[in-house]
């Protein structure tokens, strides 16, 4: 299924998965949310983020924010394959820097979080400015005992990033980074069975990654590939979904009692019902469980063992909408409930899920909760995480 065109700003015409991703991520809202025992109960925890996008709780108990960070403006046309463009429903070409992107801490203090940064310095890109200069940088963590890992999705020459690459990178003792899986280079030498030719990244738009059992998976839905990287850096495909799927974008991955649970976006413009939720074992079996689902881009399991579905945008809008996005719960029997907003005006661009006794998620920006008087009114530059 090809991507079509996606007006998002002045007229321009987006037709990049990759674009359309971060224009999500970044710009769009979900619906206003509540805590998982459906208690009115939102409140910014941290302030002082950049382009915030995964997060996981580490050992220790702190809760470690992968951030896409500022961009940049160097560019590596003639040097590499670049991402389409310039053009309509072009991105690029996509420039960036070296250093524009980090890992942060959020150590709690009080009723809030005291944001600290554990890893800097490490590359973030953008598309054009004709098309929104939407970010990537660091995508996700994840921790492998004591030791913290990220994702790095803004890096790779054909992002910008000249002499850099998209791949895991490991946090060492002595505070330096060890890349050490390069998945641009595996986007090129391992092609999937069915890549959209128009929407084709070469260094991936990876997004999603856990652990499990020591080994890393990741996820990249640009081209619909799912990977394992042990701490050695071996990299082995579990599975490739765009196969059976065709280019569905999957987006969100997440993992219980043996088994993967995977969300998928998919293209423009959007249908109302047309994401699934698959389950994949460990040894690459395949099954849709769920569907009737819109462009989801969150899954997370929650102490209740109840499994809930962040959708960006719904009610039959074929574009984002902000003001438009839920949080589905499923329940016993595959049971479903839309979490109540309760007259709250958030509006928050949603990016993730991540459950320690709450409900957490990271956003760009958030509109005034004037039914509780709560100061959550943040400016653009206010980029925080919540808590619910």
């Amino acid at each position: 299924m090809k991507n079509t065109h996606v007006s998002l700003r002045g007229g321009k015409q987006l037709k990049n998965q990759s674009l359309t991703i971060a224009v999500l991520t970044t710009l769009f809202s979900a619906f206003a949310l509540l805590s998982a025992f459906g208690q009115s109960n939102v409140s910014v925890y941290s302030t002082g983020l950049n382009n915030p996008r995964g997060l996981k709780f580490g050992p220790d108990g702190n809760l470690y924010v992968a951030e896409g960070g500022f961009g940049g403006v160097n560019s590596t046309v003639g040097q590499c394959t670049q991402v389409p463009g310039p053009g309509p429903g072009m991105p690029g070409p996509n420039t960036g820097d070296r250093t524009g992107s980090r890992i942060s801490k959020i150590i709690p203090s009080g009723a809030h979080g005291f944001r600290t940064t554990i890893l800097d310095n490490l590359p973030s890109s953008q598309v054009s400015p004709q098309n929104g200069s939407f970010i990537s940088g660091v995508a996700d963590v994840a921790f492998v005992g004591n030791t913290l890992y990220g994702l790095l999705s803004g890096a790779g020459c054909a992002d910008g990033v000249a002499n850099t690459s998209n791949g895991v990178i490991r946090l060492n003792p002595a505070g330096n980074t060890t890349l050490i899986a390069n998945l641009s280079a595996w986007v090129v030498a391992h092609p999937v069975a069915h890549p959209d030719p128009e929407d084709f990244s070469p260094d991936g738009t990876w997004y999603s990654m856990v652990e499990v059992s020591g080994d890393l998976f990741a996820l990249n839905p640009n081209t619909g590939d799912f990977v394992k990287i042990t701490p050695a850096g071996v990299i082995t495909r579990v599975i490739d979904i765009s196969a059976s799927q065709g280019h569905i974008v999957p987006t969100v991955l997440t993992f219980k009692n043996g088994n993967f649970y995977v969300g998928n976006l998919n293209t423009f413009p959007i249908v109302q019902g047309s994401s699934k939720i698959f389950r994949i074992t460990l040894a690459g079996q395949l099954t849709q469980i769920g569907s009737g689902f819109t462009t989801i881009l969150g899954l997370a399991f929650g102490p209740d063992g109840n499994l809930y579905v962040l959708e960006n945008t719904t009610g039959n809008n074929q574009f984002p909408t902000p003001g438009t996005g839920k949080i589905i719960r499923i329940g016993a029997g595959g049971v479903r409930r839309a979490l109540p907003s309760h007259g709250h005006d958030l509006r928050p661009g949603w990016r993730d899920l991540c459950f320690e006794r709450r409900l957490w998620s990271t956003t760009e920006w958030l509109g005034a909760d004037s039914e509780n008087h709560r100061a959550v009114a943040l400016s653009r530059s206010g980029q925080s995480l919540v808590r619910l």
